[in-house]
């Protein structure tokens, strides 16, 4: 009789879920068209260019094709010079590159930084553009000023679409614990790092975490990624109810993982906000999922897997959800390709809750004192009995 009742609810549920979905779906099918996103895949601009190049005599590494761990020995190949004359050809390429050691990465990105930042401040001054050519061009030149300040370190750079992004806080070379934040709707290179709202940001949730762990473990050399590589939704239409571009995010997120293994980092703990964790929850059975320590869940709409198992993972399953987030309205359910399945703080999901009584809203669990933020970093720092 019990199983029977549960069966019912879920039903109820399912249809509740089905309902909702097609009355949102209906009731914003023209503004969500005019909002659906074109995933940007493959290598950054310049790859043909890359594989053309034969100057140093040897073939090039296709970025579309060569696996991190390739890239990372024959970088270890090259002298000096010759890196350097390949980031100052191909900064693009270079910089986009998982499996290439993080200083060279950085280096390539400020090359294409500043050369992105030129090419906007020419477009502002040019006298056949208009007035609002001029003041976009303006804020990208800014944006891109902003990410060249002494200190960043800018491990990822693609300016296709609405731009993507990905910055180290700390020295990853050297790390012991290491961490990635996959953030969720909304998140482009314009909204990687503000002031409005900063701990709904990659960046400013980066940097809270980096803190907590050197307060925590002064001792200990961390390192937090701050990951926007992926096309993420923007609104909530149908681009964020479906799985489409988790589906397209997801093996950029398992080649950054695979990278991160190639040269040398420690395996992380990912921490997947709201859509990350369903980007997380593909990425997770891609064939880098043995380089995730722990996989962390928070404000989560379902990753689109009923339960821990159906993850194929070795890593640790946390998951946290605030009172107060409005992600908690939205039913977990899937059907016909809308909604995102188990809420991973269900314990029929089988992650281990952790607390976020002190978070506030659908971006808060990164703020200062919270306990979730206090939760999470002990998870980077493998102190798994202080999690609470």
């Amino acid at each position: 009789m019990t199983r029977l009742r549960a069966v019912a609810r879920r039903g109820r549920r399912t249809l509740l879920g089905a309902a909702l979905a097609l009355a949102v779906a209906a009731g914003t099918g023209g503004w969500a068209a005019g909002t659906a996103q074109s995933a940007v895949t493959g290598p950054a601009p310049g790859a043909a260019a890359w594989r053309a190049d034969h100057s140093l005599g040897v073939r090039l590494p296709d970025p579309a094709t060569a696996r991190p761990a390739e890239v990372t020995r024959f970088f270890a190949s090259l002298t000096g010079g010759r890196r350097q004359a390949l980031v100052a050809r191909h900064p693009l390429t270079v910089g986009n590159l998982d499996g290439i050691p993080p200083a060279v990465r950085y280096a390539a990105n400020s090359r294409a930084l500043r050369a992105e930042r030129d090419r906007q401040l020419a477009r502002a001054a040019d006298p056949a553009g208009t007035l609002q050519e001029h003041r976009q061009a303006r804020k990208a030149a800014a944006r891109c000023a902003s990410l060249l300040s002494p200190g960043r370190h800018i491990l990822a750079y693609d300016p296709r679409g609405r731009g993507q992004v990905a910055e180290v806080y700390g020295d990853l070379t050297t790390a012991r614990r290491t961490a990635v934040i996959v953030p969720g709707s909304d998140i482009d290179l314009t909204s990687f790092d503000r002031h409005h709202d900063p701990y709904g940001t990659p960046a400013g949730m980066a940097r809270s975490l980096r803190t907590r762990l050197a307060a925590d473990a002064p001792g200990t050399r961390t390192a937090v990624i701050a990951w926007a590589g992926y096309t993420t939704p923007v609104g909530i239409g149908p681009d964020a109810m479906t799985g489409r571009l988790a589906d397209a995010g997801a093996p950029r997120l398992a080649r950054l993982l695979t990278g991160l293994a190639a040269v040398g980092a420690p395996a992380p703990a990912v921490l997947c906000h709201s859509y990350g964790s369903v980007v997380c929850g593909r990425a997770a059975a891609q064939p880098a999922h043995g380089n995730i320590a722990d996989l962390v869940f928070f404000g989560s709409p379902g990753v689109r897997r009923d339960n821990v198992a159906q993850l194929h993972t070795s890593a640790g399953v946390w998951a946290a959800r605030d009172a107060s987030d409005w992600i908690g309205d939205v039913p977990n359910v899937e059907l016909f390709g809308l909604g995102h399945g188990t809420d991973p703080t269900d314990p029929a999901f089988g992650a281990r809750r952790v607390s976020a009584v002190r978070a506030v809203g659908h971006t808060g669990y990164l703020a200062p004192g919270t306990d979730s933020l206090r939760n999470f970093a002990a998870i980077v720092l493998g102190r798994y009995g202080a999690v609470r």
